[in-house]
């Protein structure tokens, strides 16, 4: 798509965004683009043996334009693909906690910009569809049959959700009928459901993990839909991460090419913080806390003795969000190693001549670790490093073990000074490794806030006919994202970016970069960020 420059004038710019209720004509300077691609294979209702990596149907992106370069990525609408749908009158309109509010309803125009740093002769650039509750819902109260499933990892706030949704619509537009999928996708058809009522979930927040279970791994689609057809459900809310909003995509265009009237809500999950486009995940404040003692016992470990080394690996697959914040948080670390910016052991300007430096200036150090960091190292070594989970994602080596093996050698070797090292985070997968500790803890204040937010932007996104949508903050305002827009990348630390620059300036560590490697370092970056303009 061709950028649309905006001239200096102060004229502003009148547009218009889609309304699923209206009909109006494309204008030169409002088109709607929303088709799907032929369909292979049967046309019956049921289909057979669709997997969740596969999809019979492809939704090309819902995109409309405006003036001055205004480009909205809209989402997917029930009566996109089921026309003549009733309308309803909102319900929250009558409810009294909603009584004191200014604005019952939001704008119909209402959009959220994804880039908020501009120049003045910018294009508008992409925006999203605001979230929040409409004056016309589509479904009535009474019709409602709602299911809740939780998929891959553990992670704090899960519980929250879950009973936010519950409670939402409960009190909110007074549905009654929530159902909870046990065992992630696969409990769509082969595990109990258990209803759902405010009684019920009343005090699940204070826990941690899930009250319904979760798995992972991809399913047959064809069931799932058959079950969600068969059950009467017509709303169905997905909490995962990218792997699990992928599973989302696929179970919205097999509704959609059955022509059933289900709304597909996501809502994204992920600790490591790694979900581009929202600013955010739940889970990842807590997880940045709870990190903290952690590193606050390897601070006390190291300073206990002479030389001291307190090591701690954190979470961190493919991005080093919680070990960044949390070094940052802490102040107590001397070195953070993430999956972003490599790093290397021997020679000058090396890992390991700058432990030997930290040490003879401050007789203790600690260093943070990021789980995929370094993984290039022990993938010569290890001939298991592509081996998968069920989720599809590779399993990682122990980063923390390997380099304080690597740490002790090279002090062995050396014989110059003595050393002791504290590694938190055992060889084998136990509750003592703080991967697993911040896991399985309940939100703090901070994420049970935001998990609320989350849980009511999908219900009230769901209950206005809005499917095949995930939900999140963009730059502070909450958003109805297409799935695709979550899933077709990672959210990483951009180590040429000033917070990471923070991390550094608060460590003291030499970047282990030559100037060559950063050169093409800023060079990708920028070649990612026209990507994303254009």
């Amino acid at each position: 798509m061709d950028s649309i420059s905006c001239s200096a004038s102060r004229i502003t710019p009148r547009f218009r965004c889609f309304d699923p209720t209206n009909t109006y004509p494309a204008t030169a300077n409002h088109r709607r683009y929303y088709s799907t691609l032929p369909l292979s294979g049967s046309r019956s209702p049921r289909a057979a043996n669709t997997n969740m990596g596969d999809s019979t149907t492809i939704t090309e992106p819902k995109i409309v334009t405006g003036d001055c370069g205004y480009v909205l990525e809209d989402v997917p609408h029930l009566s996109d693909y089921i026309h003549d749908l009733p309308t309803h009158t909102n319900p929250l309109q009558d409810n009294p906690a909603y009584s004191v509010v200014k604005q019952y309803f939001v704008n119909v125009d209402d959009t959220v910009a994804q880039k908020i740093v501009v120049q003045k002769d910018s294009p508008r650039g992409t925006h999203f569809r605001r979230a929040g509750p409409r004056q016309k819902v589509y479904f009535e109260s009474d019709e409602v049959h709602a299911c809740i499933v939780t998929c891959g990892g553990l992670c704090p706030g899960l519980n929250t959700v879950i009973r936010e949704i519950v409670c939402g619509l409960y009190h909110m537009y007074g549905v009654t009928r929530v159902l909870g999928i046990e065992g992630g996708y696969k409990g769509f058809y082969a595990r109990n459901t258990v209803p759902l009522t405010p009684r019920v979930v009343n005090d699940i927040h204070k826990r941690g993990g899930t009250i319904l279970g979760t798995s992972r791994g991809g399913n047959d689609t064809s069931k799932i839909v058959d079950s969600i057809q068969d059950r009467g459900i017509n709303q169905v809310y997905i909490i995962g991460g990218d792997g699990t909003q992928k599973g989302a995509s696929v179970i919205f265009e097999e509704i959609k090419r059955r022509g059933l009237k289900v709304a597909v809500a996501g809502i994204p999950k992920t600790i490591d913080n790694d979900i581009p486009v929202i600013d955010k995940s739940f889970g990842f404040d807590t997880a940045v806390e709870e990190a903290q003692r952690a590193i606050a016992a390897a601070h006390v470990e190291s300073e206990s003795v002479e030389n001291g080394i307190g090591l701690v690996k954190l979470m961190g697959r493919h991005s080093g969000f919680i070990a960044m914040y949390a070094t940052l948080a802490s102040r107590d670390v001397d070195c953070c190693l993430i999956p972003e910016s490599p790093f290397y052991l021997e020679g000058a300007g090396g890992l390991l001549e700058y432990i030997e430096k930290r040490l003879k200036e401050n007789g203790h150090m600690v260093i943070v670790v990021a789980e995929g960091a370094g993984q290039e190292f022990l993938s010569e070594n290890i001939r298991t490093i592509d081996k998968q989970d069920a989720s599809g994602n590779k399993q990682l080596q122990d980063i923390g073990f390997w380099i304080s093996q690597k740490i002790k050698d090279h002090f062995s070797k050396q014989k110059k000074m003595a050393m002791n090292l504290k590694y938190i985070g055992q060889l084998l997968k136990t509750l003592h490794d703080p991967t697993y500790m911040i896991r399985a803890i309940p939100s703090n204040a901070s994420d049970n806030v935001y998990c609320t937010l989350l849980a009511h932007s999908a219900i009230h996104g769901a209950m206005a006919g809005y499917t095949g949508f995930t939900v999140g903050p963009v730059n502070g305002r909450h958003a109805y994202i297409p799935f695709h827009r979550i899933t077709q990348k990672q959210n990483k630390v951009v180590i040429t970016d000033r917070m990471w620059a923070r991390c550094l300036s608060s460590t003291n560590q030499p970047s282990f970069f030559s100037p060559q490697q950063l050169l093409e370092k800023k060079t990708q970056v920028e070649v990612e960020e026209n990507h994303i303009d254009h």
